[in-house]
Order: structure tokens, then sequence, then C-alpha cells
């Protein structure tokens, strides 16, 4: 509990007036994007955003945040995170097999030190677990956007992102 009252709602202007937004996501990036459009959300979810509303993007609704996905076909996403979604691969960085989805609990790793002060995870322990359940990846062109990395297979995974009050998790 985080002391607020969160609002289930696709209506445009509500999404477009709001002081917070959390995004969710389950599924596929592209039927994501669909539901978006077809609820006419896009606009209202970037005119929020860009008039300061802090917003949170979970698993999907992260990888939405990127310019484009290449899950199903290459689908363009929000284009509020620089970067693409790709699948992860199914190959480690010492060329064994590593099984996707990557399933289970991975330490999350801070970039650069210090990147998570004043942050969603400012708080959380250095080393701390977080569950994942994923095929595809965010993987920014800037390294300032990454907030928190994971390992698997021996390859650094983008955990989360930030673009000033712009902020994404791939864990639940």
């Amino acid at each position: 509990n985080c002391g607020g009252t969160a609002v289930l709602t696709h209506d445009p202007g509500l999404v477009s007036s709001a002081s917070h937004l959390v995004i969710p996501g389950v599924g596929a990036f592209g039927e994501c994007m669909a539901k978006f459009h077809a609820r006419e959300l896009v606009e209202p979810v970037t005119r929020a955003i860009a008039a300061g509303a802090v917003t949170l993007g979970i698993c999907v609704g992260m990888q939405i945040l990127f310019e484009e996905s290449e899950e199903f076909g290459s689908t363009p996403g929000l284009g509020l995170i620089p970067g693409r979604v790709t699948k992860i691969p199914s190959e480690g960085a010492d060329g064994e097999r590593v099984k996707v989805p990557n399933v289970g609990w991975r330490r999350l790793l801070e970039p650069v030190s210090g990147a998570w002060e004043g942050t969603l995870l400012g708080n959380v322990p250095k080393g701390s677990h977080c569950y994942f359940v994923h095929s595809f990846m965010g993987v920014p062109n800037r390294d300032e956007n990454r907030l928190a990395d994971v390992l698997y297979g021996g390859r650094k995974i983008c955990a989360a992102v930030r673009s000033g009050n712009l902020f994404g998790t791939q864990f639940h």
C-alpha cells in the first residue's frame, strides 16, 4: 500500500488529466497497442506524461513505452523510451542454451552506482530479487534510460527503465 487510491479506467479524459498513471500489461505487445488505439488512449497517455504525470509501466506496460517491438512482426509502441523490444536470446553468453521465457526470481543490478537514488527503486536494498515472466526484453538506446538490469544466461537484460517522470519495470 502506497497510500493512493487507484481508479481502473479507459476514459481518455480521466487518463489525460491524471497526476499518476499505472500501465499494466499482460499478453502480447501488438495486442496491447491495438487496445490502446481502439480505446483512443495513446494521445491521452502521452499528454498526461508530458504534463508531468508520474507513470509506471509494468511488464508489457513497460515494453509499450519503447518505440517498437519485434514480437509477432514489427509493431510501433508509444515511443517514449528510445529503443526497441527484442526476443530474449535462447543462447547464453557462454554459447549454452537458456530457457525462454525467463521465468523466476532474479537479482536486480544497478547499472551504475547511485542510479536508483531518487527513483522508485531508491529504497530497494541492493541485491534484491524480483519475479520475471517474459520472452521479450526492452533494449534502450540510451544508457541513462536503464534503471536496473538482471543477468540471464550471463547476459544483462534490462529490468527497469526511466525517463524523467516515466518508469517501467519488466518484473511484476
